[in-house]
């Protein structure tokens, strides 16, 4: 993937997705998870087009700003570039904005890892059932 790759995403702020919904707070607007989760996501996508066969990526690191609040009803984009990738890792700039400004931004980190191992090293995790 090159240096500088970039995705943006756009959804519309929904009930489930207020604080007061999440459990994040209790105030009707975007929750500060939601707003992250659709910065990771965005940066997952990005890093799919170029994976392998077999391979995802993972989070790892979420650096991240929540700078305004954006209420129900309002359009927010969301904004992934990438600025490293070193080996397995990829290092990304995120950033949030609504129809009004800027809203959020960071650094999210991702691991380039074999899916069906990853899975099955989390899944020993698990206490076997007698």
């Amino acid at each position: 993937m090159e240096i500088g790759a970039v995705l943006k995403r756009e959804f519309i702020v929904t009930p489930e997705m207020l604080a007061a919904s999440v459990g994040s707070g209790d105030v009707q607007v975007l929750a500060t998870p939601v707003m992250i989760a659709n910065m990771e996501g965005c940066a997952a996508a990005l890093a799919a087009r170029e994976l392998e066969e077999g391979e995802t990526t993972v989070g790892t690191r979420m650096n991240v700003s929540h700078d305004a609040a954006t209420p129900q009803g309002m359009r927010v984009t969301v904004e992934c570039a990438l600025t490293a990738a070193e080996g397995r890792k990829l290092e990304f700039a995120v950033r949030a904005f609504d129809e009004c400004g800027p809203i959020g931004a960071g650094t999210h980190t991702r691991g380039v890892v074999n899916r069906e191992r990853f899975t099955a090293k989390a899944n020993g995790k698990q206490p076997s059932i007698l």
